[in-house]
């Protein structure tokens, strides 16, 4: 099944990739050609699109030329788009960027989005693990959340390439399960295969942190693990302290696809962990120099921090849009180097 599946995953790369050539994607020597942004699963639902256009106009207005936005279905899509020189522009997760990074130096950090006080040092997300309500006692012991009991069960990753949703929740496995002798030589890339004699009974991929979630809620497996950024849309916290073990959330009655068929569905955290914030990422090889750095003024910019299209206000999200990034104090965009990705490749 897995080389099926990867079979499948080369084919829909390739014809994706032929599909950017075949729309003209445009190198540093062609200024009239579309900029081209890819976006990870995550990001590439319908609901989504006012958000995705509105970072796409101001992009097309910065450079006087075109932008077009290019959804994916599979992580290792839009990393290649990158990789491949065929995508100028992605917002990819820390992971994503660095395997991107890692197939074509060329592909650097643009921004990345701030901590609600506008700074770096807060600009962090969260990695859940989750079960369906009514299951949380099973990974409790005197009353406080433990993960011992995850081994032998069916768990949902996104993807290899989700930091968030993969490389964190894996090496903090492996880091608290490696001090038990069974489990001495664990290493990340076995817990991608479930079965007999492996750590999980079960694995499968959501390839997206919607997925993995609705993998959950569905009853596919026990354990998901998932981001509060990329499913904030579409729930709401019952009780608990938000991102905290314990914490309770809803999925919301009026919630778009895929959680729709889910209405009032309830989960629980059962571990939180921080992660960097997602960045932008450039391919430099297709870009400019000063095309990068108009870029980088512009989405650092006080007007794009009080765009409430790209920063949504409460009464944006109350009006019914569906945002990106929620602007709930001072959150902004800010530069950053390669190597403030380094915490991510050090879980490897």
């Amino acid at each position: 099944m897995q080389s099926i599946r990867f079979l499948i995953v080369l084919l829909m790369v390739t014809l994706a990739l032929s599909a950017c050539g075949a729309s003209g994607g445009g190198t540093a020597a062609n200024p009239n050609s579309p900029i081209i942004i890819a976006w990870l699963p995550n990001e590439s639902g319908a609901e989504l699109k006012d958000a995705r256009d509105a970072i796409g106009t101001v992009i097309s207005e910065t450079l006087g030329r075109p932008v077009e936005h290019r959804t994916t279905t599979d992580y290792l899509i839009a990393v290649e788009a990158l990789a491949n020189n065929t995508a100028h522009l992605g917002f990819f997760g820390a992971e994503a960027y660095v395997q991107a990074h890692d197939k074509n130096s060329k592909v650097i950090p643009l921004v990345i989005p701030s901590g609600s006080d506008g700074r770096l040092e807060t600009a962090v997300y969260y990695s859940w693990l989750a079960v369906v309500r009514g299951q949380e006692g099973n990974y409790q012991e005197n009353g406080v959340f433990k993960i011992d009991n995850i081994q032998g069960k069916r768990f949902s990753f996104v993807s290899p390439s989700s930091a968030s949703g993969f490389r964190v929740p894996s090496a903090n496995i492996v880091k608290y399960f490696s001090q038990q002798e069974k489990w001495k030589n664990l290493t990340s890339e076995e817990l991608i295969e479930g079965g007999p004699n492996k750590f999980f009974s079960e694995v499968l991929f959501g390839q997206s942190h919607q997925g993995a979630a609705i993998n959950l809620l569905s009853g596919k497996v026990d354990i998901a693990s998932f981001c509060d950024a990329c499913v904030a849309n579409y729930i709401e916290l019952v009780s608990g302290e938000e991102n905290k073990p314990g914490a309770v959330y809803r999925v919301l009655n009026n919630a778009p696809e895929p959680f729709d068929k889910f209405p009032g569905a309830e989960f629980v955290i059962i571990s939180s962990t921080l992660v960097i914030n997602a960045p932008f990422v450039a391919n430099s090889s297709m870009l400019t120099a000063d095309e990068i750095k108009r870029l980088q003024d512009v989405l650092t910019s006080d007007t794009v921090a009080n765009n409430p299209r790209i920063f949504a206000t409460k009464a944006e999200i109350d009006a019914g849009f569906k945002p990106l990034f929620r602007k709930t104090k001072d959150e902004r965009f800010l530069a950053v180097d390669d190597s403030f990705f380094n915490p991510i490749r050090e879980l490897r």
